[in-house]
């Protein structure tokens, strides 16, 4: 696919994932903004911008992933400087929109930080948010700017439909993950079911049942996230104890902090599918992880908001 950039058009990454940000770039056919950063020797972060950017139109690639708390900061201040060199807008690109899990109070006196992190992009001077798979869909209304929520579902799907997999079932490791679930069984033409987690404390899982028939199947769990990997490989036992002929895996946002990768290698789980939304390390990348890149998705957004052509077919 050809894209037509005008002369205005800037792009820049930032450290989070300047790998996808190449990505990007090689599929506009375009080359990255020049910029550093650096820091002081007490670690404040000192951010650069080496070229133009007046009266541009600047996308800036940034997922808010592990260290979190330094790429929000990264972000911020890069927002900032590009607001103070006299960039016309500014589109934030976060593949991975962290902190989000934190966009409700489940308990008293507990922060929203979603909602925080949102003030900050709009007040830093974002003026556009592109994003995939934010963890709740509620999300967009915390900002007071154009938000566009891609899709990861079509990506894994495509990857599956692709396979000579058959007898497929759909499994959602949470009531949270329906419609993921049922808009991905759309796509492979398959039924679906549902892991029923409870939970009797915090930080522990506990799998009561499996609801919808997978004996027999060859069951794909999807979800949004997958952190700790706890969950998915407590799902991927159930099914495995409730007659499944195989077990594979797949989601949008692959943290796998601690030993998630491990954990996932000696579970049952023949595969993982995961995105590149958020850069993984080598020594995460165990055999039976495959990832997949959301370049041309994020490539084709960019280029009809550059353009003023409607996002919305990239939803379905």
């Amino acid at each position: 696919m050809t894209y037509q950039l005008r002369d205005c058009f800037k792009m820049f990454a930032l450290n989070s994932n300047q790998k996808l940000a190449g990505e990007i770039a090689q599929h506009l056919g375009c080359e990255l903004g020049k910029s550093s950063v650096t820091r002081f020797s007490d670690g404040e972060i000192q951010i650069n911008i080496e070229e133009s950017v007046r009266g541009c139109e600047v996308f800036l690639v940034q997922s808010t992933s592990y260290p979190g708390a330094e790429h929000v900061m990264e972000l911020l201040i890069m927002i900032d400087a590009l607001k103070r060199a006299s960039a016309e807008k500014i589109n934030v690109v976060i593949p991975y929109y962290g902190f989000a899990r934190q966009d409700r109070k489940a308990r008293s006196r507990e922060p929203i930080t979603a909602k925080l992190i949102a003030n900050l992009l709009e007040k830093a001077g974002a003026t556009r948010v592109i994003s995939i798979d934010l963890h709740t869909p509620q999300i967009q209304g915390f900002f007071d700017i154009p938000v566009d929520q891609l899709m990861g579902v079509p990506i894994l799907s495509e990857y599956y439909q692709n396979t000579a997999l058959e007898d497929i079932v759909v499994v959602t490791p949470n009531h949270g993950g329906v419609a993921r679930a049922r808009k991905m069984a759309s796509k492979l033409n398959a039924p679906i079911a549902l892991i029923d987690i409870r939970r009797p404390q915090l930080g522990e899982d506990e799998v009561t049942n499996v609801i919808g028939s997978v004996e027999g199947r060859n069951a794909i769990i999807i979800d949004g996230v997958i952190d700790t990997a706890t969950t998915m490989t407590l799902a991927a036992n159930a099914l495995v104890e409730a007659g499944a002929k195989s077990v594979r895996a797949c989601c949008t946002h692959a943290i796998l902090s601690g030993s998630a990768a491990s954990r996932i290698e000696s579970s049952p789980i023949k595969e993982l599918v995961v995105t590149n939304t958020i850069e993984l390390a080598e020594k995460k990348l165990v055999d039976n992880i495959t990832s997949l890149s959301v370049a041309p998705l994020l490539a084709n957004a960019i280029d009809r908001i550059h353009n003023e052509i409607a996002v919305s077919p990239l939803f379905d």
